[in-house]
């Protein structure tokens, strides 16, 4: 278990189907001659970080199906969109489709020669919050490493692996040649789990792993009458943040807002949470005017309450099937 709490059986786990390594190749020689992004950081849709390592990045799904996102993502932006990297990678595209999750960002992640990544963590990337990263190696050498909670792994071309990242890693390639790994972070699904070793059907029918629900249409109805304002723990919207609803901390005031809706589709809300910052969150809906993050699991939901003479929010975390829960008033806006 790492420092967090992530209780995932092990640190990493050899994922079926194996995969067509020549494929990958071919499809990855088809973005080469264009010079990759270097791995950067976002916040409220700013760069905070940007590598200083040889550490690009391609992506093929990101936020809005921006192709310079090299990030994975999150709250705050649009929904996750192929890229036009993806109309010239056909096998890439249908390992994508074979995913059986919601798929958020899909990066081709390139560490060059000779170059070593800093130890970190990556919060909350474990199905104990309803997410998973995927790693498909595509290059590598025999000097190219990942250690991941203390635990050394050297994936080959053509395997599929999942890795609790939420544990401390470091990745180096000492060699002379690129290092490439297709990184794919899907929404965790009871088929998901399907695709792992058996030893691990335990931990994914059990009260460990966050399933997520698949989104709903909502009404106009529904839309026109979830405006509304209410106070909350100022770290609401925080995700990477392990704070809590409960206890004396700093307050803030949120608002469930109406946007332009981007995509037509039937499950594109058109409502959002405005942050104290002015930053929109858009909502994806799960039923019952309950509503999770864009670009998020249900790691953290809000559920409106708005009719009757005693308006509330719900508020809630989870982990796992653990969940903590907060009641606001509320204030309609509609």
């Amino acid at each position: 278990m790492n420092a967090k709490g992530s209780s995932t059986p092990a640190e990493a786990a050899l994922l079926l189907p194996v995969l067509d390594a020549d494929r990958l190749v071919a499809d990855l020689m088809t973005a080469r001659d264009h010079l990759w992004d270097q791995q950067r950081v976002y916040r409220d849709g700013a760069v905070v970080r940007q590598a200083e390592e040889d550490w690009r990045c391609l992506a093929v799904r990101s936020p809005g199906g921006d192709k310079t996102r090299t990030d994975p993502g999150g709250p705050g932006g649009a929904e996750f969109a192929d890229t036009e990297w993806l109309d010239h990678m056909p096998y890439v595209r249908e390992v994508l489709r074979s995913i059986p999750g919601p798929l958020f960002a899909a990066r081709f992640m390139d560490l060059g020669p000779d170059t070593v990544g800093y130890p970190h963590v990556d919060s909350k990337f474990a199905p104990d919050w309803g997410m998973a990263r995927l790693h498909i190696p595509v290059t590598t050498h025999e000097k190219a490493s990942l250690v991941l909670d203390g635990v050394t792994h050297q994936w080959q071309p053509g395997e599929f692996w999942f890795g609790d990242f939420t544990r401390m890693h470091q990745i180096q390639n000492l060699g002379p040649e690129h290092r490439v790994h297709l990184v794919v972070d899907v929404l965790v699904t009871p088929e998901l789990g399907q695709l792992f070793p058996a030893d691990w059907a335990d931990y994914f029918n059990g009260s460990d792993v966050l399933h997520n629900r698949p989104a709903v249409a909502v009404t106009d109805r529904e839309r026109e009458s979830a405006r509304c304002s209410f106070d909350a723990p100022a770290h609401l919207l925080d995700v990477e943040e392990f704070g809590s609803l409960t206890g004396s901390q700093p307050q803030a005031t949120f608002q469930v807002v109406g946007t332009e809706t981007a995509n037509d589709n039937d499950t594109d809300t058109g409502l959002a949470v405005r942050s104290p910052r002015d930053h929109l969150f858009p909502l994806v809906a799960l039923g019952g005017h309950e509503y999770r993050l864009v670009g998020w699991s249900e790691e953290r939901t809000v559920t409106l309450r708005l009719e009757g003479p005693r308006p509330e929010v719900e508020l809630t975390y989870r982990k796992g099937q653990r969940a903590t829960r907060l009641v606001v008033p509320a204030t309609p806006t509609a």
